[in-house]
């Protein structure tokens, strides 16, 4: 069996990306939508940067304050000067040592004060503190986050132990460096040389850096937790209302081609306005078009079945006759009945040959503008120079030039009007009169055909332009229609965008009117008017 669907291997170059044919909607609408929320988690780098903004900040904010605290000793009496760093110490938070000019340490603010802030080990915390870090190293490492050295207090307390003291004493500038304490918080340092020789170190644990990144960053994590979740539901809604409609309209049209169409239903979802439900009536609409064209090729098929059956069958009567007949003149007779059913199977293979592939030649015949008006005229004059049987005269009223103009191909629209012309002559009186009018309104070109014959019973209007349907004059002999005339008109007409129909006479006679309808080629100017 062949697969549910055939697809091209080569597809157009415009038509998309290869690769994103191969995956199915579903995921495409997500991949789409969360790529779209991965831009929102670049919000993590902003973070870093932010993080660092804060560090940067306390650190110049440390070395400033030290700075001032220095200012303050060597301006304070020597007996103040252990009391103002208590003080300072007091007020900022900070661990604030001094070393004499040898490195010794000579002032510890903890031995003043209690002490201010307690480094904690990782061991002593709970398991959510485990939790905070290890996403803290996480984040670090997706967003490549420079990690500053750990912290640790030197075995012997020195000036020495400390390197920004170092560099400090050798540059003469207050330095400032950033740690990590054991369990990941900043450890803030700051170092000064006073003008006595000795040296300045405060340090801090900035624990509220890293409290203020992990609020924010859990903020933002809610956020794009939410966004996530929306965005795949929405995606999943999204997806639902546009896959699953697809799906079954694919299975329906699977079914559809594979010969199935009389059992099958497309869906139109008529609540949908939007391309899909567009698509859903556009498939439903050629889905019926299908089982009509279906239809009409079963019937048609049964209909020349029927309608060559008959002079088959006379045909083979008269053969197989003329075997057992010896007088000439009741030879020359059954030969003269075969011949006219040969010409009758001709002329029904012509048509029906006609009517079949019709609609495939309209379909790719490039229309080009006629003027109708002067179209009817030529055919009118060329009909009345070979002779009008009986004594039947033709009228035309003629529009001014390019006024009755319309997309079309001249041939085909000739076939119908010398259809038109032909019925309308053979069903007028000896000495009738058939007139033709052309006309414009509303944007399109009628041309009607009105005899002076028995007219065409309102049972019958429609009849008429079925195939094989035919209603002749009683004086015409048997066969000489093949009965697709009419049809074929229709089919015509009907493949230039217009209707044919029939109607009575305007003025009550008696006789036909034939009214065919072609939309214009250019939009009717107001001003110009039928003669």
């Amino acid at each position: 069996m062949a697969p549910a669907i055939v697809s091209p291997k080569k597809h157009d170059a415009g038509a998309g990306w290869s690769w994103s044919g191969r995956i199915s909607l579903t995921p495409r609408i997500l991949a789409v939508n969360v790529f779209a929320l991965a831009l929102l988690a670049g919000g993590f780098f902003y973070l870093d940067s932010y993080r660092t903004r804060i560090v940067d900040d306390r650190l110049q904010q440390s070395a400033r304050e030290l700075k001032l605290l220095a200012i303050g000793l060597e301006n304070a009496p020597a007996d103040r000067q252990d009391a103002l760093i208590a003080a300072y110490a007091r007020q900022t938070g900070d661990r604030v040592r001094r070393y004499d000019a040898e490195g010794r340490l000579i002032a510890d603010s903890f031995a003043m004060n209690a002490p201010r802030y307690r480094l904690r080990l990782p061991a002593e915390e709970g398991w959510q503190r485990h939790v905070a870090r290890f996403l803290d190293k996480v984040i670090d490492r997706i967003v490549s986050a420079d990690r500053p050295p750990n912290f640790e207090e030197p075995a012997v307390d020195r000036a020495q132990a400390w390197p920004e003291m170092v560099v400090a004493r050798k540059s003469g500038r207050t330095q400032a460096a950033n740690r990590y304490a054991p369990d990941r918080t900043f450890m803030i340092s700051a170092a000064v040389n006073v003008k006595d020789g000795t040296g300045l170190l405060a340090t801090e644990n900035a624990r509220d850096i890293t409290r203020i990144v992990r609020a924010e960053r859990f903020r933002l994590g809610m956020v794009l937790a939410a966004a996530v979740l929306a965005s795949v539901l929405l995606s999943l809604f999204l997806a639902r209302t546009i896959v699953q409609p697809l799906q079954r309209l694919a299975r329906a049209a699977v079914r559809v081609r594979l010969g199935r169409a009389r059992e099958v239903t497309v869906p139109r979802l008529p609540d949908r306005r939007d391309e899909i439900g567009m698509l859903a009536r556009a498939l439903s609409d050629m889905s019926h078009a299908l089982r009509q064209r279906i239809d009409a090729t079963d019937a048609f098929a049964a209909d020349v079945s029927h309608e060559l059956k008959n002079p088959i069958a006379s045909l083979r009567s008269a053969l197989d006759a003329l075997d057992r007949v010896d007088k000439p003149e009741l030879r020359a007779q059954l030969m003269a009945i075969a011949q006219d059913d040969v010409r009758r199977l001709d002329r029904l293979v012509t048509d029906i040959a006609e009517a079949s592939r019709i609609d495939a030649q309209l379909s790719r015949t490039r229309f080009e503008p006629i003027d109708l008006g002067l179209l009817i005229e030529r055919m009118v004059v060329a009909r009345e120079a070979r002779g009008v049987p009986r004594g039947v005269r033709l009228a035309f009223a003629r529009p001014r030039r390019n006024v009755a103009v319309v997309l079309g191909e001249e041939q085909r629209i000739v076939r119908v009007l010398d259809n038109l012309i032909d019925n309308a002559i053979s069903f007028s009186p000896d000495g009738g009169l058939v007139q033709i009018v052309a006309t414009v309104a509303d944007n399109e070109v009628l041309v009607s055909v009105e005899d002076e014959g028995p007219g065409v019973p309102q049972s019958e209007r429609e009849h008429v332009f079925r195939r094989f349907h035919s209603v002749r004059p009683e004086s015409e002999a048997f066969g000489k229609h093949s009965g697709l005339g009419l049809a074929i008109a229709r089919s015509i007409v009907e493949g230039h965008q217009g209707k044919i129909s029939i109607a009575d006479r305007q003025d009550a006679q008696s006789g036909a009117c034939f009214i065919m309808r072609l939309p214009m080629a250019v939009e009717r100017d107001p001003g110009i008017v039928s003669e």
